[in-house]
C-alpha cells in the first residue's frame, strides 16, 4: 500500500502513520517531516518538544480507541534509512476490529518476529486510519477549548 494512503495526521516537525504492517492493532510511525533526519538524539529542541506532545496524543488515541495492555516504541531504522518511532500496542488478549482478530501472538517478548501469514485488507487498514485521524483531530480540538 501506498505511503501516502497510510498517512494519518501531518505537524509541523512530524507525521502519523499507520504501520503497513499491522501485525498490531493500532500500530503507528511518528515519522520526522525534516528530510535529513536520522537519529532521535540529534533532533532539535523543537523537534522534541513536537515530538512528545504529538506522541502524548498518538498514546491516549490509541489507548481510548484500541485499549491496549501497554504500549511498546522501537526507533530503530534498520530498514527504513530515515527517522520514525513505531508505537506498538501490545495486548494480553486478542482483539477483533471490523470482523479482523488481531492476537499479539508475541505477548510478553519482543514484538518481533511477526506473524508473517498475518494481512489485513486494505478497506480495514483505511478504518483503522480514519478512526485514528478523527481520535486526534478530536485530542486538538480539545485542547484549543482549553
Amino acid at each position: 500500500m501506498e505511503y501516502e494512503k497510510l498517512r494519518i495526521k501531518d505537524f509541523k516537525h512530524w507525521s502519523v502513520v499507520l504501520h503497513e504492517r499491522p501485525y498490531y492493532l493500532g500500530r503507528v510511525c511518528l515519522w520526522a517531516n525534516r528530510a535529513d533526519a536520522m537519529d532521535l538524539m540529534e533532533t532539535t529542541p523543537e523537534e522534541q518538544k513536537e515530538f512528545f506532545e504529538v506522541g502524548s496524543d498518538v498514546n491516549i488515541a490509541l489507548y481510548d480507541l484500541f485499549l491496549p495492555d501497554m504500549m511498546n516504541y522501537s526507533a530503530q531504522g534498520n530498514v527504513t534509512k530515515h527517522l520514525h518511532v513505531q508505537f506498538v500496542p501490545r495486548y494480553k488478549e486478542q482483539r477483533v476490529f471490523d470482523g479482523i482478530t488481531f492476537i499479539d501472538k508475541q505477548w510478553g517478548k519482543s514484538f518481533t518476529p511477526y506473524d508473517q501469514d498475518f494481512s489485513v485488507p486494505d478497506e480495514t487498514m483505511m478504518k483503522i486510519r480514519d478512526l485514528i485521524k478523527e481520535r486526534l483531530d478530536t485530542l486538538e480540538e480539545e485542547r484549543e477549548t482549553l
